[in-house]
């Protein structure tokens, strides 16, 4: 686009924006004008006001019908005729308004001429007002009440011819120019940075808004980058650990796991919260039994709490509903980060824990308080524990470790499930009080199923790019009794699944040449023996909208990287009622 054109355009908006502040003050000019001619009417006796008014009155009413038509079509209406009457109505106006001070000056009634000043004076400061925005149509405007004001010392020195203040007017009239003048130059001027600082908001929040972006990226990448190693580490660790028969050997792959664990829980902090700092996490709204997942929960907190010496003390579970309707997965990580602060903390005593439900229209308020006897919060701290990378002291970091994102992870879920995590705590030595509500929908249980299945012996085709992925994954598939077959990429893969028919696909998403997904559409489009397979998408990014994307290529589950055992195998068992349909088929 030119330059010209841009100009253009520039000055329609103007002409627009200027005829729309117009446009809200007619109302208000009309008011003041049959005020004015009512009180003219009563104090003076000047009936012909009334004729001033009308034609007044009629103008305005034109103008309403032009901006009107502008503002409904105003490319179209900016040309001919139009556009010229909407040049000249502002220069219109004001002669007609500005007509009236004229007789008033040249009254003998006392106090006419103060009026008629008063009157010009105040429709000056409208024009500068209203029409700001436009320089074009304050002149037009401007200009008739700046005459007027000029002539005003003429009327009222031929009115008043003895007077000795009628020279004086013209230094009354000049500074009032010049102060209208003065002020309308301030008006734009204040105008234009308002502008600027607002163009310069706009472009901040631009970039900002890419550097999130940027940001979200980078840790995306490194987050798939360093899930693989960590896969790797996590199942050498598991396999190690199930076959060395020596203690030692056995404390060692712990060590192992045990450390790739914490790393696991690291990376998952960080892509956590760089997702919720950039508005990209959701909740699910899946039915699920509440009583059974915060079993779950605690009893894998039980080992720890035992082996500090401490006692863990749960109220409340009998009066919670059983199947509701949320997040289980984010529900189970809040309170987990919230019982790994308060045993962290608690060098002796007990950890308890108290679950109610209250109702609330057609569903439920949960609510769970922790409770501990550790160390406690100084008042002064509970504000930064919701700070990012903030570990309240160089003790802390020392002897805990961790991220520093735990309470504040927790916090943006509670709130995206509809509650809130709240801290308080009497001081040190008083232990404190981590507090989660959440907001659950009522569900009804699901159809009863047949028990666990087993997957052993079933044939699964593992697809990855990365050799330490499929040999991560290989020694895990091993421990569950099957034996996987290997594909480094998209295109072996389909060769090998049309070869002989497989049980279920583990498939990498993001691979060079052929993804996951395209890989998954062109196995559902062609006829063969694996059209049907179950595949489940293993991918580092398992976002609702990734997984949206890969259910829409034809997916039937998927599990996050760093493959976790249970999640596989909970996969696997998932999709097994496909398998036993393609068999019996």
């Amino acid at each position: 686009m030119s330059a010209r054109a841009i100009n253009v355009k520039d000055r329609q908006a103007a002409i627009v924006h200027a005829a729309a502040a117009r446009r809200g003050n007619v109302y208000l000019r009309l008011t003041a004008t049959f005020s004015i001619a009512a009180i003219l009417h009563v104090f003076i006796g000047m009936d012909w006001v009334w004729a001033w008014a009308a034609v007044y009155t009629l103008a305005q009413l034109f103008e309403l019908w032009l901006f009107r038509k502008l503002k409904a079509a105003p490319e179209q209406f900016l040309t001919g005729w139009r556009a010229w009457s909407l040049a000249i109505m502002p220069a219109v106006t004001s002669i007609i308004f500005g007509a009236l001070a004229l007789p008033l000056f040249a009254s003998h009634e006392r106090f006419a001429p103060t009026l008629g000043g008063m009157l010009l004076a105040g429709a000056l400061l409208n024009v500068i007002v209203v029409n700001v925005s436009l320089r074009s149509a304050t002149l037009a405007a401007a200009a008739p009440h700046v005459i007027y004001l000029l002539i005003a010392p003429f009327i009222g020195r031929a009115a008043n011819p003895d007077a000795p203040l009628a020279n004086a007017l013209w230094f009354g009239v000049l500074l009032l120019i010049v102060s209208v003048t003065v002020a309308a130059r301030t008006l734009e001027a204040a105008l234009r940075a308002e502008e600027a600082a607002k163009a310069e908001a706009e472009r901040r929040r631009h970039e900002a808004e890419e550097a999130v972006a940027a940001k979200s990226a980078f840790v995306a990448m490194i987050s798939h980058e360093l899930r693989t190693p960590i896969s790797a580490i996590l199942a050498g660790a598991a396999r190690l650990h199930s076959e060395v028969p020596e203690a030692a050997a056995k404390t060692h792959a712990q060590l192992i796991a045990d450390a790739g664990g914490m790393m696991r829980t690291l990376l998952n902090d960080l892509l956590d919260f760089s997702r919720l700092e950039a508005g990209r996490m959701a909740v699910e709204r899946a039915p699920y039994d509440l009583r059974q997942a915060l079993a779950d929960t605690l009893r894998l907190w039980r080992p720890e709490v035992q082996k500090k010496g401490l006692r863990l003390r749960v109220e409340g579970a009998a009066g919670l509903p059983r199947w509701v309707a949320g997040d289980s997965l984010r529900l189970r990580q809040v309170l987990n980060n919230l019982l790994s602060n308060a045993i962290k903390f608690t060098e002796r005593g007990e950890v308890a824990v108290t679950l109610a439900a209250h109702r609330q229209g057609e569903g439920w308020t949960l609510e769970i308080a922790v409770v501990d006897t550790g160390r406690g919060i100084e008042p002064e701290a509970l504000p930064r524990l919701f700070t990012p990378f903030d570990q309240l002291t160089a003790e802390v970091v020392r002897r805990h470790g961790g991220s520093g994102l735990g309470l504040v992870i927790s916090r943006e879920l509670a709130r995206l499930m509809g509650g809130d995590v709240t801290v308080s705590s009497e001081g040190l030595g008083k232990g404190a009080t981590l507090r989660l509500t959440v907001r659950l929908d009522e569900a009804q249980a699901p159809p009863a199923t047949a028990g666990a299945a087993s997957i052993v012996g079933a044939r699964v085709l593992v697809v990855d790019d990365h050799v330490v992925n499929r040999r991560a994954i290989e020694l895990v598939l091993q421990t569950f009794g099957v034996t996987p077959t290997l594909a480094e990429s998209g295109e072996r893969a389909l060769e090998i699944l049309a070869a002989g028919a497989f049980d279920a696909v583990l498939m990498d998403v993001y691979m060079p040449g052929l993804g996951g997904r395209e890989t998954t559409r062109i196995l559902r489009a062609e006829a063969g023996p694996n059209q049907e397979v179950p595949v489940i998408a293993v991918t580092a990014s398992s976002t609702p909208k990734d997984w949206d994307a890969c259910r829409a290529a034809g997916m039937n589950a998927h599990v996050a990287k760093p493959i976790d055992p249970a999640q596989l195998h909970a996969a696997l068992v998932g999709v097994l009622p496909l398998i036993v349909a393609r068999t019996a088929a």
